[in-house]
């Protein structure tokens, strides 16, 4: 059962964006950065990656319990989303 429908370039470019912050970050302590820069960075990182999560949860709640084809199938979906939820609000 894939969680992915349609293009996916729009998410890909979210995460190629990050993984550039990320590396920032990485130069930045290299440089021995400003503190208060590096924890900005790491916040933009932080809310990128909060946005990322957000279009998956959507992606799949839609794709996996609003239009799953039967019932056994959006309880199923529901479920994986109960324990992902679980996992990443710890």
């Amino acid at each position: 059962m894939g969680h992915f429908s349609g293009d996916n370039s729009k998410l890909i470019a979210r995460l190629r964006r990050i993984k550039g912050q990320v590396e920032g970050v990485e130069r930045a302590l290299e440089a021995d950065a400003d503190c208060t820069e590096v924890l900005r960075q790491i916040s933009s990182i932080r809310g990128a990656m909060t946005g990322l999560t957000n279009e998956v949860f959507e992606q799949h709640l839609r794709s996996h319990v609003v239009d799953a084809a039967d019932d056994a199938s959006r309880e199923q979906g529901a479920e994986e989303m109960i324990q992902i939820l679980k996992s990443y609000l710890k």
